[in-house]
């Protein structure tokens, strides 16, 4: 059996292989049923599977986190498990039941537990994936589906923790288009981002910024983290328009800056130019958390948002979020489950 023996001082946002993995199956027309733990390895697949020729499949991300005193924590693994299941019916994949779900994040965590790195270094990155697993030639739904869950210790998604990155505006790709499965985490929403963040990462840009596939005027996401500006002590944030992913982070941040911060909450259209106007603005997800943003780039010019400080209404929300997340606040919302 393997055991740990990670230094957690030395993680970053890596794969680690740890214990075990979750493993279910499912045919079409039939039910999920719970599954069970086995050695973390490789699997077998048919090169004519539906995930590897037609990309029939969609994932997940979350974190556990453990407290100084060995409690682990879960933040709002629910919606995942909701996310998850509206996927699946977009990507004509059977419905994945919230106790399917939720029963299988409870047992790889705690089979992988002493692989939680103390929160102040990093976290356990636990990872759903649920595709088409069967032979299929022509264009169609896979005939069996698998669900699988691994996970791995991480540390930060971008270096620095919570300090200013600097991003670059696409002008040259596109994330998503309206009507298509932008709104959902499906695998093949991903790969198209490498090349143009990979570019901006040559350039010494953190992440990149995508605009609407329309109109090439409005904000969508920065790379694969919401977005968010501040403005005369009001927050601005992309509408759920189905070409942007309904992040958990985004909705936590929403709610927080609403019920907490007692601030004004904006979901619409923002254009770039209307950016570069703002006050604050950062990025938030399940990775990331939260990610102040200090300078963008956008038609050869850049626009410093700050020199190095963290807005204080950025540091507000961090804070409030992350000692929810990290369990050294209360909880008001409800959102973590305790394992």
């Amino acid at each position: 059996m393997k055991t740990n023996n990670i230094n957690f001082d030395d993680l970053t946002f890596t794969f680690t292989e740890t214990r075990s993995m979750y493993v279910t199956k499912c045919k079409r027309g039939d039910n999920w049923n719970t599954g069970e733990l086995v050695p973390y390895g490789n699997i077998s697949i048919s090169p004519a599977s539906t995930v590897l020729n037609y990309g029939q499949g969609l994932f997940e991300g979350m974190k556990a986190y453990k407290t100084d005193g060995g409690r682990i924590l879960l933040f709002r693994p629910e919606k995942n498990a909701e996310r998850a299941a509206k996927g699946c019916l977009r990507l004509s994949m059977p419905e994945i039941p919230k106790n399917v779900f939720m029963d299988a994040v409870k047992k790889i965590v705690k089979d992988n537990s002493d692989y939680i790195p103390p929160t102040e270094k990093g976290a356990l990155y636990i990872r759903p994936i649920i595709f088409g697993s069967a032979e299929g030639l022509g264009v169609a739904p896979s005939t069996e589906y698998t669900f699988i869950i691994y996970c791995s210790p991480v540390g930060p998604y971008f270096k620095g923790g919570l300090s200013p990155i600097k991003l670059i505006v696409s002008t040259d790709y596109h994330r998503a288009p309206l009507k298509g499965t932008g709104g959902v985490k499906a695998i093949g929403n991903y790969v198209p981002g490498m090349l143009p963040s990979g570019n901006a990462k040559k350039m010494g840009f953190a992440e990149i910024i995508y605009l609407d596939a329309a109109e090439e005027k409005y904000v969508e996401e920065v790379g694969a983290a919401n977005f968010f500006a501040i403005k005369d002590g009001n927050i601005i944030t992309p509408e759920l328009t189905g070409s942007i992913l309904p992040g958990i982070t985004r909705d936590s941040v929403i709610r927080i800056a609403k019920e907490k911060l007692g601030m004004n909450i904006e979901e619409r259209r923002i254009s770039i130019d209307e950016v570069m106007e703002a006050d604050e603005v950062f990025c938030a997800g399940t990775a990331a958390i939260i990610s102040p943003i200090g300078s963008i780039k956008y038609n050869n010019k850049e626009h410093i948002f700050s020199n190095g400080d963290v807005g204080n209404i950025t540091r507000k929300l961090y804070d409030i979020l992350t000692g929810i997340q990290f369990g050294t606040d209360s909880d008001p919302f409800d959102w973590i489950l305790e394992l």
